[in-house]
C-alpha cells in the first residue's frame, strides 16, 4: 500500500480531509535515484521484506540490444536525447525507463528501470542508427 491513498485527498465538496494518522514506516517510500551521466556510481538500499535494491545514481555505459541481429553489447552513452517522463528530467538529462539515449551504436530507448534494477538496458530505435 502506498501513501497515495485517500488520507491526504479532498472530499467531493472540495474540502480537505483530515489525516487520521501519520505515515507508517512502510508507506514512507524513499528518494528517487534520478540517474544521470557520469562516472559509474551505485547505491544499495533495503526494500520491503528485506530485499536489497541497487539504484544507479550515475553511469556512462548501457547494454544496448540490436533487434535485427538480437545481439547485446555494452556501449558508452554519449548524451540523453529525450525523456518523455518529465519535462524537468528532459532538461536535466535524467535517465528513466523510456528515455532516449544516444550511443556509439545509434539512438536507443531505455527498457530497464535504472533506479530499481541497478542497470541500464536499451534497445536500438529502428531508422536512427548511424550510417
Amino acid at each position: 500500500m502506498s501513501f497515495h491513498s485517500s488520507i491526504y485527498k479532498r472530499k467531493l465538496s472540495g474540502g480537505k480531509k483530515r489525516a487520521y494518522r501519520s505515515r507508517k514506516k512502510y508507506e514512507a517510500g524513499g528518494y528517487a535515484a534520478e540517474t544521470t551521466l557520469g562516472t559509474p556510481k551505485r547505491k544499495s538500499t533495503r526494500g520491503l521484506g528485506g530485499i536489497s535494491k541497487v539504484k544507479v545514481l550515475t553511469d556512462k555505459f548501457a547494454s544496448v540490444t540490436d533487434p535485427k541481429t538480437n545481439k547485446t553489447q555494452k556501449t558508452e552513452i554519449t548524451r540523453v536525447v529525450k525523456n518523455g517522463a518529465n519535462v524537468d528530467f528532459n532538461r536535466r538529462g535524467v535517465i528513466t525507463k523510456g528515455a532516449e539515449i544516444e550511443t556509439a551504436l545509434g539512438q536507443a530507448k531505455v527498457t530497464s528501470r535504472p533506479g530499481t534494477d541497478g542497470v541500464i538496458n536499451a534497445v536500438l530505435i529502428a531508422g536512427k542508427e548511424k550510417a
